[in-house]
């Protein structure tokens, strides 16, 4: 049986990740070590003998810049990139840009869990006259009313990531198009809980590494078979 290949690869780690603050829809440079990240990966993938004729990545620089990195190293920075919102992190709410250990002394350290991890408890919500809403970011301007979140679950974020999949890159990959899918950890969660089928409660179980291609394989009817990080 042939196995159809497909990288996905959440972003190097970004500046909020270093400080320990929640990002989400906020737009955060990579860090020092994220760029390494994004590079040694890049390495990784050349070694292994990858090379992809189209790219997906998120709307925000971390997951851009992380693509960037890659493709260049593989000297592929000529291949179609598209950018969409719906491969976005989820948005983390009134809790974007905080301090996880800060915020401790307001919420327990158990209910911060199910904010990150869990399927359906959603963050506080922002309002809509923070700054911080989407909104009134540029890049969001075709976006209607009910587009843009104030605050999302993981669930939230499935329903978004997974129309895209199923109607715009999996229609790719049965092209027979080597792609790579460079997002967000909770994208990539929503991604993979679709993939692999997993229920609600072990899903809190899943965290994404930064900069770590992660090989996802398939059989040739596009059947997904099992995913491991490249090594």
């Amino acid at each position: 049986m042939n196995k159809i290949k497909v990288i996905f690869m959440r972003h190097g780690e970004s500046e909020w990740n270093q400080s320990n603050q929640f990002t989400g829809w906020q737009d955060v440079l990579l860090s020092k070590k994220g760029i390494q990240e994004a590079q040694i990966a890049g390495k990784l993938l050349k070694k292994n003998g990858f090379f992809f004729d189209y790219a997906y990545t998120s709307m925000l620089s971390r997951a851009i810049y992380t693509l960037w990195y890659i493709l260049k190293i593989l000297k592929e920075t000529w291949i179609p990139i598209k950018k969409s919102w719906q491969l976005n992190e989820r948005h983390y709410g009134a809790l974007e840009g905080l301090n996880k250990k800060k915020i401790r002394s307001i919420y327990s350290k158990e209910q911060i869990q199910l904010w990150r991890r869990s399927f359906l408890h959603t963050p506080p919500a922002l309002d809509i006259k923070d700054t911080r809403y989407p909104g009134y970011d540029r890049r969001y301007i075709t976006l209607n009313k009910n587009e843009l979140p104030v605050s999302e679950s993981l669930e939230n974020t499935y329903n978004r990531v997974i129309p895209y999949w199923k109607n715009v890159i999996l229609p790719t990959i049965k092209d027979k198009k080597k792609i790579i899918v460079v997002a967000h950890g909770n994208s990539l969660r929503a991604l993979i809980k679709y993939l692999n089928n997993i229920n609600n409660d072990n899903i809190i179980n899943l965290n994404i590494s930064t900069g770590a291609p992660i090989v996802y394989e398939f059989s040739d009817t596009l059947c997904p078979l099992n995913y491991y990080y490249l090594k």
